[in-house]
Order: C-alpha cells, then structure tokens, then sequence
C-alpha cells in the first residue's frame, strides 16, 4: 500500500491496522494480532509492539514523515530544518545557530507560512472529501423542450441504465425500450450520438442508424424529435441533430 492510499489517521500514528495484523508505513513491517511479541525479555501485545517498532527503529512518527521524499511531504529543505528544531521547544533565539535563517524575523516568518500551510492543507482535505460526495450531472442537451428533474441525470446513472440496456455492449442492440421518462432520456442522449452534429440526414439514414439499434425504430426516431434531439423539416424529408 503507498502513502497516497492511507488515511490521515493512518499517517499520523505510522501504521495500518488491518484488523488481523499490524503494518509499519514506513518499513512494512507486519505484527500479526494473534501473536505476543518478546521485546528485551517482556511481553507484548502487536498494538504495542508496533508502537515500541516505530521509537526503536525510526525515533517517532514525526521524525520517520519528516524523512520522507520533499513528493510526498511538500516542504521544502529549510521547513524540515525548522521542523525538527521547532520540536525541541528550543526559542527562536537558540534556533538561529543550528540553522540557516540567519534571523528571527526569518524564522518567524516561516512559521507563519508553516501554520499558513496547515490551515490551507485543512481545506483542501475538506474540499477533496465533499467532491467524493458530490453528484456530477450529466449537461441537459440545447434541444431539451421541458427542463424539469427527468433532466437531472447523474453520471453513475447513466452509466447503470446503458449498461442495463445495452446488455451485448454499447454497440449491439437493446431489447426494449424503458417506459420511465429518465431512462428514456438516458437512452436517447446516447443514440442521438450517433448522428453527425451538422449533418443533414433522409428519413432512410436516420432509419438505418437506427434499425440496429431497436426493432421498433419509428418509436425511437419519433422520442427523438419529441425531446429535442433531432429536429427535421416540414416535410419530414430531411433530419439533423437539434
């Protein structure tokens, strides 16, 4: 498992809990939970050895994400620097000898920037989690004739209903056509697809394109004109895509 698969609970205690064992993330050492582990002759439970893994082998989780590649971290040499020392509670004052800011007001700064930085990683967690949560609809098509809730199509359900009806592939035919208004609409923003935005068609084409699709193909060309995917002359003689 890489570091862009674990949570933030994850990467701030230094391992996963898989619920049978125990993993280092940063060595992947495992700690199987049934065992009991013998560490400078006492016993312990895998919860706790992994704890006593992580301050024997990489002095704390701090320290071991610290080290971790500037890809995965986002700091910058001078911010790890500062980090470590800023860790040790030492003041600013103290700070300026075992770095390279050479003042205060440096220093100061980039605390600044670092809790600047905490506060923006703050909201674009946030931001990232409500777009897992968010609906993406699918556009309403210019030719629609009544916009109302059958138009509020997501795309998870339009992929359901295809994959629903067009059972040999988006290629093959469909067995029937759906009576639900939504399916419907589903069904006729794919097929109108097929035909060339620009182009100018004969009744025979759009019937040709459409015979492979469904037995019944006058129905589907006639849903096509009624909800504003196509549209055609007075006559009936030419169609092309609304």
């Amino acid at each position: 498992m890489s570091l862009t698969d674990l949570t933030i609970d994850e990467l701030s205690r230094g391992y996963v809990d898989t619920g049978e064992a125990y993993e280092c993330i940063f060595c992947k050492e495992i700690f199987d939970g049934q065992e009991v582990f013998n560490i400078e002759g006492r016993f312990f439970t895998a919860k706790k050895a992994i704890h006593l893994h992580i301050e024997k082998e990489h002095i704390s989780v701090f320290e071991a994400l610290l080290q971790l590649n500037k890809k995965d971290t986002g700091l910058s040499d001078i911010q790890t620097e500062l980090l470590k020392l800023f860790a040790t509670g030492a003041p600013d004052k103290e700070i300026i000898n075992s770095t390279s800011a050479n003042s205060i007001s440096t220093i100061r700064q980039h605390r600044f920037k670092l809790k600047e930085k905490e506060k923006q990683a703050k909201v674009f967690l946030a931001i990232m989690q409500a777009l897992e949560t968010t609906k993406v609809y699918e556009p309403i098509h210019k030719g629609a004739t009544q916009v109302d809730e059958r138009f509020a199509i997501t795309v998870d359900e339009k992929e359901k209903v295809l994959a629903t009806y067009f059972k040999h592939g988006l290629d093959g035919p469909i067995e029937s056509f759906p009576s639900k208004e939504k399916r419907k609409i589903i069904l006729l923003q794919y097929i109108v697809t097929k035909f060339e935005v620009g182009r100018k068609y004969s009744e025979k084409e759009v019937n040709e394109i459409l015979k492979p699709i469904y037995s019944d193909y006058v129905s589907i060309r006639r849903y096509l004109i009624e909800y504003g995917f196509l549209d055609r002359n007075d006559d009936c003689t030419t169609y092309w895509v609304k």
